[in-house]
């Protein structure tokens, strides 16, 4: 039987977040998770435009200390209309 990995706290943890590039998607994106984690380094986001330049895909490097934490941020972050999708 394959059983997913139990996360354990605290731990590195990549967000994933996929929107327009013409939206104010990164800081929208960021305001959202450093209200739920503190500060988070430039070196840790990383910012890839789509091929066809119409879409931003960033990445945010986290130390999340719960699965609470973790779900409270997912929710905001799929409840913000610049959003496409969070992974």
């Amino acid at each position: 039987m394959n059983r997913a990995k139990t996360l354990e706290f605290p731990t590195e943890f990549p967000i994933k977040v996929m929107g327009r590039r013409d939206s104010e998607l990164r800081a929208l994106t960021l305001e959202i998770i450093e209200r739920h984690l503190g500060p988070v380094q430039e070196s840790n986001i990383r910012v890839r435009t789509s091929g066809d330049g119409n879409f931003l895909a960033l990445t945010y490097m986290v130390e999340a200390q719960s699965r609470e934490q973790l779900d409270a941020i997912y929710r905001e972050l799929t409840a913000c209309k610049a959003v496409l999708m969070a992974l």
